[in-house]
Formats: C-alpha cells, structure tokens, sequence
C-alpha cells in the first residue's frame, strides 16, 4: 500500500487509525477521550519509562537479529530483500510487540547490476592479444559464504559498459591534481588506463578527473596501508583477523548524486516522468571496475617508469611506479590492460517499510529513526548491524506501547530504506512525495546506520541543535567495561574540541552525504544525527571497518571481531533509544538553537581570517554578515530565555507548541534551493559541500575558491558577491524565525 493513500482523514477501525495519522489530520482512535485532559497536554518526558527502555534492552536479541539479517546476500530488490520487507512488516504488526501499523511501499527505480552472463573482466593483454593474466571475478570463498549464488560478483554500480584497452599509468587516489601530477611528470593520459586506490575522493569523481584527461578506463583497488594498517597476508587477515583478506573488493554505487537518478525532485512512481538514461548527469563517463589489492599488486608491481612520490606509495611491497606500461624486462613486456565491463541499468521495484507509533498529544509532529536494509552481500555490519539495533529498540517500544504502559507525546516514524547502496534512493524518494507535510511537521531524523564500527567509543554527527539531546542522553548511560564511565565521559576521552562556550566536550561531527540523513538534512532542513560506536583512531588508520562492501562482511565476521559479546551494540540502541524518548516524550523540545551560535561565529571567524583580505581587495565587505551572525546570536539567546522562564513557571500549552515550531523550524531557514543550481538536492546554505579548505560557509568559500585568479568584473566575482548575500538572508530569516512569533 502507497503511504498516502492511508494520510488523508479520519479512520474508523483501530488497525487503519496508525496510518491514516502519519501524514494526514490524525483521528482518535475509538474508546479514547476525545478532548485531552490537562494532565495529557502537558505530558512530559518520564524518567522511569525511560530507565525501563534502557534496562530492557537486551545485546543477546540484538545479536539473534543480526544473525536472522544477514543470513542470505540482500542486494536492493532481490528476493531476499523482499523477505526482509515481509520479516520487518511480522515485527511491526505482532500482537504483542508491535507497533500501531506497518505498511511497505515500493517506488520504481533505476539500479545498475553485472551481468551473469557476461561477467566484467580485467585482464593484460599481450602483443599478440593473449591474455597473461586475469584478474579474480570474485572473492576467494573462504567461510564458505563467499561463493553463492546470491552474491553479487565485484562490480562498480552505475559504471557504463565498455572495452577500453591501453597501457596502465598509477594515479595514486585518482584527484584532480594526482592526474595534474602525472601531467607534470611528461606522462600522456590519453587511451591510457588507470589504477587508482579508494580514498581521497568519492568513487565516481575518480571516473571524473580521469575522463577529463581522456583516461580511457579506471581500475579501483584497496590498499592495505589505507585499511589493514599495512598487513596484507592470507595469515593476517580475515578469517584470522578482520581485516581486509587479498582478494576483498569494495563494490559501490558510482553515481555522483543521490536518490533515483530519472526521477530527481520527483517520487519515483511508475507515473511519474523519468529522465532519457543517456542524459543523465553523475554517471561515470567511463567505464571503471573495482579489484582486490592482490590483483592490484600484479599491476602495480610490474610497472616501469619513475617511482611514485612518498605519498603515493602504499604498503604491497614493492617500489610503486607511474607507468605508463610494464617493465619492458618482465613478464608483461609490452602488454596492456584491457577493461571489461558489461553492467546494465533496469528499473526495479525498491521498497521502504515504515512503522509508526501514535503521538498521545502531538500526533502531527513526528520523530523519525531510520536505517537502510539492502546491502551489497550480507551486510552485516553495513547496514545490518543498524537494522538489527532498530529491530530491538521497536520491540521494547512496541511491547509497552501494547500493555497500554506508554504511549509517546508526539508520534514516532521508525523507516527501513530500500536501496541506500545505490544512492540513497529510498530515503530520497520518501521525502520527495511527503516533502511539504515532512517539512512542516518532522522534528527531527535520527539514523543509525552501520551501528558498529568497532567497539571503542561512541562517534556521532548531526546538526548543532542535536548536540545537547545527545549530550544528555550519553551522560545517562554507563559505558563498556569496568569503572563507573559514562558513554559521554568514553566518548570525550576519544574525540573532543574546546568550545568556547562548555570548555571541553565530545566532538560532533557535521553532517555529510554517507547515508540516509542526506535528504533530510539538505533537502527538507530537518535537524538530524548519525550515531554509531567506531574504533580508537590512535590504534589504526583503517579509513572504515575493512571488511566493508565485501564479501566477507558476515554474521561470523561482527561476531568474532568485531563486537563479540554485542556489547557496543547495546550502547548504541540505549544511546539512540535515550535520544529518540527525550525528542517524542519531552514537553519542551530538547534542541539547543544556541549551540548554531557557536558554529556561525567560527564560520564567520574563518570568512575574516582567511578570505577577509582578498574580499576588501574586491570591495566586498564582510559587514553585513558580522551584523546578520550578531542578530541571530541575539534572538537564540532571547528565545532561550523566554523558555527556561516557561520552564520554571506556569505556561500555556499553545504557548509550548508555538515556541517548539520555532525550534523545529529553524533547520529549514538555511535552506536555499537557488543556492547551488549545479547540486540536485544541496540546498542548506551551512552544510552543503566545501570544496574549500576554508572551514566557512560552503557557499562563499566555493565561490571565493573559483574566483581567485579571475578578473575583478568576473561573472566569478559576482558569484561570491551573490553567495555572500544568501548567506546572509538565510541568517536573518533564521533569526527572524527564533524572535517572538507576534513580533513581525
């Protein structure tokens, strides 16, 4: 069933009523006081409901769930996916631990996939057109799990299908200026093929940088200096340590962008208008194959030329080159490397599930908490270890909400997003068909992903406003292993900063576009969080837990190493199960607006120390941004004042309704959707893409980057001018929106 087509009025039977709230007018439901007692409208959040969740949460079930998760490969729209939707839909509809409704609904959408068929291949061909040698089409099977047939062969989704055939050059992480370097050392690109190592930049940009210098085709490998610490035999990886075995292949999604590439600002139905395949942009314009670092090392190893810098050199065991081609000694005299890929684009259907609790007195505001559920093989970790977490915290919910022990103030939205690997294409999708009602409703979004890391500390990112609901969630909660720490005291001790404001606290980290929280975040303005518990940054340099995207992410693999016992699974489910009751059950919402203050006035800081100069030499004056950050600094502390008086005295609950909306609402003032014409869905004019290292607002740090070398009366120029201005509308609609709402 589509989700609109239960949001619109009032339902008459109790199984229908959980839907028709979600995004409609939100009935009672029949046998319930129709007017709302006094003690109900001021309903507030309840300590002991809240230490009953946290003590009822149980690492043993958390563990059961991964198990049954990542049992079978669940690649988006696969059978096994499908199971999925129909084990997450029996959960949320049991009688005795479940929700007050569940629906799935699917959307229509472009997916890239191998073919069976016609396997891609990476071979070097030799002068005689012979092939020497040829790289795995899969990963060695070596628990038994990696050979199925349900497991998708490594592959780069969304990459064209091509032959490119031509001498292979080394290009480090494949940027912009390592093709710039290769320039500079007299090495001619064209025709040429490509290895390069994950890192540095996204995966499609790789495609990008290269076909800008007429590369002919990508290789993409893993190295173990960037995930394995360096180690790289068969005896010190996976199964005997977790890390990343010879033959493991990261695959991915290449697309640039996010949500269904044909459909952008539209919900994929089969209705809707879709976009020619041909002319889409943020596909890779060249075809590109991911391999393992022990193919790579054939490669990379038998190259001739100059030796790599430092920089470049990676931990296979021998001195890196440049190419172009192989050492005119060796095996492969002569050779090149030929690039097969035969992936193909088809429109599959792709569903999200969600499940919804009933708001007791503000059903028309929503809470939501989201994971994804596809995953390239079995997913344990990515994104299974986050489903599985989701799962526990529904059920403890669900059972109290079916003893009749509690009922949230406002409603909570618990989401299983279809095909996040290709492009976060489900959580897009949902918020393109409900965005008005999600824009004027959502309090926030938490997202709880890869739930595990590794086991060392918590790490969390989000928008300012979500810093102190997190703060005091993680204070509540004791953390792993002996003494009396809390989660909050373990996760300073690992990542902290210096704030001006509280000394020194756990650092926040911002909000990119690595998962489901992207289209909430830049496309609607709803203040939202990414939680996960990761590893002791001082004990490795893995960019990412290094089983990722492979075939060896396993039951077995999160078991074993990395969080045997499922204790930080636990953490994580009471850190976000602490934060989610004190968003839906607290009267006064818990979101500091004051805490933006801090972040604009660095970013100001930062406009003045580093572009200031090159501004005034242009003319363009960085006072009305100074005057736009004090108005807004002003009204977050005016606001914050009226509140803690509420709190303290007595107050009208119209009163609490009015000041909360300013609090949900001013997210949104910082978007712009004419701020960046060139980025689908980027349009919150703090947090859309830097390409700057100035740590300032994106916008004019872009702008200012691009027109630095450019004449004065440059359209470039006028850019930054521009930029400069939405800025500071966006500050003064933000601080307009936090003063008294009679004060117009």
């Amino acid at each position: 069933m589509q989700w609109g087509k239960v949001l619109g009025g009032v339902v008459g039977s109790t199984a229908l009523l959980g839907l028709g709230i979600i995004l409609g007018h939100f009935a009672i439901p029949k046998g319930a006081n129709p007017t709302a007692s006094s003690d109900s409208v001021s309903q507030d959040l309840d300590l002991e409901i809240l230490e009953t969740v946290m003590g009822q949460l149980d690492a043993s079930r958390i563990r059961e769930n991964l198990r049954e998760l990542s049992r079978e490969p669940h690649l988006a729209s696969s059978p096994q996916d499908e199971a999925l939707v129909q084990l997450l839909l029996q959960r949320w509809r049991d009688p005795e631990s479940g929700l007050d409704s569940a629906e799935a609904s699917a959307y229509e959408v472009l997916l890239s996939f191998p073919r069976r068929e016609q396997p891609n291949r990476v071979a070097i061909v030799g002068p005689a057109s012979d092939i020497l040698f040829s790289c795995r089409q899969s990963e060695e099977n070596l628990t038994g799990e990696q050979g199925g047939p349900d497991v998708v062969p490594p592959y780069a989704a969304y990459a064209p299908p091509g032959t490119p055939q031509g001498l292979l050059v080394y290009a480090n992480r494949g940027t912009e200026e390592d093709f710039k370097e290769l320039q500079a050392q007299g090495i001619q690109l064209k025709g040429t093929i490509a290895l390069t190592r994950y890192g540095g930049v996204g995966r499609g940009a790789k495609a990008v940088n290269a076909a800008k210098h007429e590369v002919a085709g990508v290789l993409v490998y893993t190295d173990p200096a960037d995930i394995n610490d360096g180690q790289s035999l068969p005896n010190e990886t996976f199964p005997h340590s977790w890390k990343l075995p010879p033959s493991g292949v990261e695959r991915g999604s290449y697309y640039e962008y996010f949500g269904d590439p044909l459909t952008p600002y539209l919900p994929a139905h089969p209705s809707s208008f879709r976009l020619d395949p041909a002319t889409v942009s943020g596909f890779p314009p060249i075809p590109i194959q991911p391999i393992g670092f022990e193919d790579a090392k054939v490669f990379l190893c038998n190259l001739q030329g100059t030796s790599a810098p430092a920089a470049w050199q990676g931990a296979l065991g021998c001195d890196y080159k440049l190419g172009p081609g192989f050492q005119p000694d060796g095996d492969f005299a002569g050779s090149q490397v030929n690039v097969s890929v035969h992936n193909c684009l088809e429109l599959r259907n792709s569903s999200n599930v969600l499940g919804i609790i009933r708001g007791a007195v503000e059903p028309d505001r929503y809470v939501l908490y989201g994971n994804h559920r596809d995953s390239w093989v079995h997913g344990a970790v990515d994104p299974s270890s986050g489903t599985a977490v989701l799962l526990e915290l529904s059920r403890v919910l669900g059972t109290l909400l079916k003893k009749g022990t509690w009922r949230p103030r406002r409603s909570v939205v618990f989401a299983s997003w279809g095909a996040e690997e290709f492009g976060l294409i489900g959580s897009t999708e949902f918020t393109e068909e409900f965005f008005s009602k999600l824009q004027e409703r959502t309090v926030a979004y938490i997202n709880v992903d890869i739930s595990v890391f590794a086991n060392a500390t918590l790490r969390a990112q989000g928008t300012p406003p979500v810093q102190s609901v997190l703060f005091s969630a993680t204070k509540q909660i004791p953390a792993l292993g002996p003494g009396s720490l809390s989660i909050y005291d373990n996760w300073i001790r690992y990542f902290n900063r210096s704030s001006p404001v509280y000394g020194l606290v756990p650092s926040l980290g911002s909000l990119g576009a690595g998962s489901d929280y992207a289209p909430f975040i830049h496309f609607l303005g709803v203040s939202s969080m990414d939680i996960a518990y990761t590893y002791d940054r001082s004990k490795t340099s893995a960019r990412i837990y290094p089983a990722y995207h492979t075939a060896f992410d396993t039951f077995g693999y999160v078991d074993k190493f990395v969080d045997p016992g499922f204790s930080s699974h636990l953490a994580v489910a009471q850190t976000a199960g602490n934060v989610l009751l004190r968003l839906s059950d607290s009267l006064f919402l818990p979101l500091n607006i004051s805490d933006y203050s801090e972040t604009l006035r660095s970013f100001l800081q930062a406009a003045q120390q580093d572009l200031g100069a090159l501004l005034q030499q242009h003319s363009i004056s960085l006072g009305p941004l100074l005057t736009a950050v004090e108005k807004f600094e002003r009204a977050a502390v005016a606001l914050g004042q009226t509140i803690s008086a509420l709190q303290k005295g007595t107050f009208d609950p119209l009163q609490v309704r009015m000041l909360n909306d300013q609090l949900m609402l001013l997210e949104r003032t910082f978007l712009n959707p004419r701020a960046f014409p060139e980025e689908l869905y980027y349009s919150h004019v703090l947090w859309a893409p830097r390409t700057s290292p100035i740590a300032t607002f994106p916008g004019l740090a872009n702008a200012c980057s691009r027109a630095m070398n450019t004449d004065p009366g440059s359209a470039a120029w006028a850019e930054v001018r521009r930029q400069l201005s939405i800025v500071v509308a966006a500050l003064e609609g933000a601080a307009a929106t936090l003063r008294p709402v009679a004060d117009l």
